[in-house]
């Protein structure tokens, strides 16, 4: 895509992928410029979101962004803590985070998930004011929801390889599957 098709998208929402009592609902830190223009969620070619979710057996293949409505057949959404599109998600502002962090907690409230996994660490912690929280299951709950937060799969988050993503996101899996 062109840069200026690119920054066109930054007005665009794109639609969570959601259905009630999901096993997981995956949630982004906010769309990138890509996802915004495409309309499909983790849509950087750099993003590891896809090839980690079946790396680590969420999904029998690995899911092209557009086919992001085939989770539902899995028991899995996503959905962002923010909807505004920017390029990098330090762009955000800290209230943006938490006015996000109060949008996703009713909407899970509704949606009633078994987990929400939030990927990115920060985002967690901004959204939900939990600044000692680590990756891995949270003791917070939303209602009977439970809460995992999973690293961020962005190629700028060079401090996890795509394998020990998997092994996170499969610590997830099982979770979800007992």
């Amino acid at each position: 895509m062109r840069p200026e098709e690119l920054e066109a998208a930054r007005d665009r929402v794109i639609p969570d992928v959601v259905a009630g009592g999901l096993r997981v609902l995956f949630c982004g830190i906010n769309p990138g410029l890509m996802s915004a223009a495409t309309g499909h969620h983790f849509a950087r070619p750099g993003n590891r979101f896809w090839p980690v979710l079946h790396l680590s057996g969420f999904t029998p293949r690995r899911l092209l962004p557009a086919e992001q409505n085939e989770l539902l057949t899995y028991g899995l959404g996503i959905t962002n803590v923010a909807a505004r599109a920017t390029a990098r998600a330090d762009e955000l502002t800290a209230e943006e985070f938490r006015e996000g962090g109060r949008i996703l907690t009713a909407k899970v409230e509704r949606l009633r998930p078994g987990w929400l996994a939030v990927v990115g660490i920060t985002a967690y912690r901004t959204a939900f004011d939990d600044k000692k929280a680590r990756i891995g299951p949270q003791e917070r709950t939303i209602g009977d929801t439970r809460i995992w937060a999973l690293p961020n799969p962005s190629g700028l988050n060079a401090h996890w390889t795509a394998e020990t993503m998997a092994e996170e996101f499969a610590r997830l899996r099982a979770a979800a599957a007992s």
